[in-house]
């Protein structure tokens, strides 16, 4: 393998899967696209970037990512409940569904419908992979200084 190592700034191009600890794939580049982001950059989430610094073009490997590592552990706080009139009456919130939220300060987050019944909406807002031990398989592509 020759070429660049990654460094923190390094422009990187990468394949990469996510997989549970019981082998459902969680997320993956691997058919379509190569994730293409600068390192450092808040494209991938750091822990997993950790994992990269030193790597080569050509390169592949494989790492068991700890919650410590990954997206934690899920805090009861990230849990609400929220009147069903928050919602709209069309609005699909059915258990599992992922709805996007704006935050005061205007950011998107992620929650999912964990419970539903006819006045409460309960909202989780733990990263989905929060908990997980997660599989993490790369295989770098280019690396640009």
């Amino acid at each position: 393998m020759s070429g660049p190592e990654i460094t923190r700034g390094s422009h990187v191009s990468l394949h990469y899967s996510l997989t549970l600890e019981n082998g459902t794939e969680a997320d993956s580049s691997r058919d379509g696209e190569p994730l293409t982001f600068v390192v450092g950059d808040g494209t991938m989430h750091e822990g997993l970037e950790g994992f990269l610094i030193g790597m080569k073009p050509g390169q592949q490997a494989s790492y068991p990512v700890s919650p410590e590592q990954g997206f934690g552990y899920p805090d009861t706080d990230a849990v609400h409940v929220m009147p069903r009139d928050d919602f709209p009456v069309e609005m699909d919130l059915t258990p599992g569904v992922i709805v996007g939220f704006t935050t005061p300060a205007g950011d998107e987050v992620p929650g999912t419908i964990t419970e539903i019944d006819e006045a409460r909406v309960t909202v989780d807002f733990n990263h989905p992979l929060a908990g997980h031990t997660l599989n993490f398989e790369v295989e770098i592509l280019t690396v640009e200084s």
